[in-house]
């Protein structure tokens, strides 16, 4: 049946003109609420907004909450990136893009409300917004909202985010698999979610029964930055004698990664030769140090478009079920990590007390 013969049937079933349903379906602003809503019904029902999902996107304005920093490149370089590709996904659809910077928490709640009641804020995406409290405003609000790399726990909005205790799981296990059992882990655990990318290297250390010791495998830092890095990777290697340096040292982002290899380099230490480097982030510096640097790719760019896809299906779907999508990272392989000895262990296994006689 041709688009025309659909929109007629669309008029006729809800007793709206033709036009109005054209409109509606192209996303137009000028009609009511109340017709929009007999419109997107009917057509649900006729199977019309199913081709509709990687298309025309049914919505005028989107208004995007997130901390002050991720709208400067020098302050946030991850989110800011984000927001560049909620935007880039948008500018197919004619969409009017706003936003609004919040806290991560103890969010100013007046503020958030007052624009998502502003007159035309049809829906909104929260980035790396944590306060539950906002969650729940946005939950009660008759507005589609999608979280990005966030998490309501009363589970009532839908999100994107990178799988990031996978994630961290993947970095120590390719850390292992190429021989390196000694890894020391260089993290900033300032939010919940680089708590989960230690949880995944801890996953990872126990599936290789390598015992975690926290004193012993983690340097916790107060800030992604490589001056910090530098400084407190000096301290331990002038704590530790050179016989019981670890063979790697996994580090929780690029500039972090920067700042310890200068702090190796300037303590005598080549690398990959006498310590591997890996990095969790891998977009911001490729080479550092004329190192080419092994990392696992944070998803970044995806995650602004993945929203706008999963706000899509909201506005046409708005009773389907509410979930997580979590990205995968992705591994890309340089200079600064090397092999020790080849991997071939194989698990012990031993024909006594398998099974009841």
């Amino acid at each position: 049946m041709s688009k025309k013969l659909k929109i007629a049937e669309i008029a006729a079933q809800t007793g709206l003109s033709i036009s109005t349903v054209s409109r509606v379906l192209a996303g137009k602003a000028n009609t009511s609420e109340a017709a929009k809503q007999r419109v997107l019904s009917c057509a649900e029902q006729k199977g019309v907004l199913k081709g509709m999902a990687a298309g025309r996107l049914l919505l005028n304005s989107l208004v995007v909450f997130a901390p002050q920093r991720a709208f400067d490149e020098r302050s946030d370089v991850f989110y800011y990136r984000v927001i560049q590709g909620i935007s880039k996904a948008l500018a197919p659809h004619d969409v009017r893009l706003r936003y609004c910077a919040l806290e991560e928490q103890d969010c100013d709640a007046n503020l958030f409300l007052s624009k998502m009641n502003e007159e035309g804020t049809e829906a909104a995406i929260l980035l790396g917004i944590d306060d539950p409290h906002i969650h729940d405003l946005a939950a009660d609000l008759a507005r589609p909202c999608v979280l990005i790399n966030c998490r309501d726990r009363k589970m009532r909005l839908p999100g994107v985010a990178p799988d990031h205790q996978l994630i961290g799981d993947f970095a120590a296990s390719y850390l292992f698999e190429l021989g390196h059992r000694s890894v020391l882990n260089l993290l900033c655990l300032r939010r919940y979610t680089m708590e989960l990318r230690l949880a995944g290297i801890r996953d990872a250390r126990d599936r290789h029964n390598l015992p975690f010791d926290e004193e012993r495998h983690l340097i916790a830092a107060q800030s992604f930055s490589a001056k910090e890095s530098e400084q407190l990777v000096t301290e331990f290697l002038q704590s530790t004698p050179r016989g019981e340096l670890p063979s790697a040292l996994l580090v929780g982002g690029d500039f972090m990664a920067a700042g310890a290899v200068s702090a190796l380099q300037k303590a005598g230490l080549r690398v990959p030769q006498d310590m591997s480097v890996m990095s969790i982030d891998g977009f911001n510096l490729a080479a550092i140090h004329d190192v080419p640097l092994t990392s696992v790719h944070v998803p970044r760019d995806e995650l602004g478009e993945e929203a706008v896809h999963i706000l899509q299906q909201r506005l046409i779907r708005s009773d389907a079920p509410v979930g997580n999508l979590l990205l995968n990272g992705t591994l890309a392989v340089r200079e600064s990590v090397r092999r020790i000895r080849p991997n071939k262990s194989h698990t012990a296994v031993s024909n006594q007390g398998l099974y009841d006689e």
